[in-house]
C-alpha cells in the first residue's frame, strides 16, 4: 500500500514506534522519526547499560534493547528484579526480591523506609544502592558463578530459559530451585497439602516445610 500507507518498520524498542505518516512523506521522514525516537530513549538505555556493566545481571542473559527488566544479583541466592519504565527511567522502578525470607525481608523494609530518598536527578543504579543501603557485587571481585547456583531438583541452572528463583527459607540450607521443579516435587509428596494454587511441603534437602505457588 506504499506510499498511501507507511512501510512496516521492525525496531528493537521498549516502546511502540508509532509512525506519523502522510502519502506525501518519504522514507527519509521515517528515518528522521526513528532518530528522534532513539534520542528519546537514550536516558533509558544509559540506565540499563550502567546496570549491565556494573552489576551481575542474572536475567535476561543477553538482554535486547527492548528489555525493560533486569534480575540483579545481591548475594548468594538473593536477587532483585527491577522493571524500569522506559519513558521515566530514573523514577523508582517496580522491585521484586527473590530469595529466602530472612534475606529479602530486610531489603523490603529498607525499600519501604527509604523510598522518600529516591532522587530522579541521579542514576537509577545509584538510587538503588542508596535506597537499599547496599553495594551490588562487583564484576571485578566475584564471578557470576557465585550467584548462578543450579536447581537442587533438576541440577541445571537454566530450565526453559528460566533460572532458579525459589530458595529454602532455612538459613542453614538456602538451596535454590526452579519454581516449576519445586512445584512438581511438592505435588509428588504424599505429605504435601494444597490451598488454592499454593502447595506446602518439605524442602528436598533439609525437610523444612516450604511453599510453592505455580503461578506466582
Amino acid at each position: 500500500q506504499y506510499p498511501t500507507e507507511p512501510p512496516d518498520c521492525l525496531v528493537d524498542f521498549p516502546v511502540q514506534f508509532a509512525i506519523s505518516w502522510m502519502p506525501q512523506n518519504s522514507l527519509i521522514d521515517i528515518y528522521n522519526q526513528f532518530l528522534a525516537a532513539l534520542e528519546s530513549l537514550k536516558e533509558f538505555w544509559d540506565a540499563m547499560d550502567e546496570i549491565d556493566g556494573k552489576t551481575w545481571v542474572l536475567e535476561p542473559e543477553n538482554p535486547t534493547r527492548s528489555a525493560t527488566s533486569r534480575r540483579i544479583a545481591i548475594g548468594n541466592n538473593v536477587s532483585v528484579n527491577v522493571e524500569v519504565d522506559p519513558r521515566h527511567p530514573n523514577m523508582l522502578p517496580e522491585c521484586y526480591f527473590l530469595g529466602a525470607d530472612h534475606a529479602v525481608n530486610p531489603l523490603r523494609i529498607k525499600l519501604n523506609n527509604n523510598m522518600h530518598l529516591w532522587d530522579p536527578e541521579i542514576s537509577l543504579l545509584q538510587n538503588l544502592k542508596d535506597v537499599l543501603e547496599i553495594d551490588f557485587p562487583s564484576r571485578a571481585v566475584l564471578e557470576k558463578s557465585d550467584f548462578a547456583k543450579d536447581c537442587g531438583i533438576c541440577y541445571a541452572y537454566r530450565l526453559d530459559g528460566t533460572t532458579p528463583d525459589q530458595v529454602c527459607d532455612d538459613p542453614r540450607c538456602g538451596q535454590p530451585y526452579h519454581r516449576a521443579c519445586l512445584y512438581e516435587w511438592l505435588q509428588g509428596l504424599p505429605s504435601s497439602r494444597q490451598s488454592f494454587n499454593v502447595i506446602f511441603g518439605e524442602c528436598p534437602y533439609c525437610n523444612k516445610v516450604r511453599k510453592s505457588n505455580e503461578n506466582e
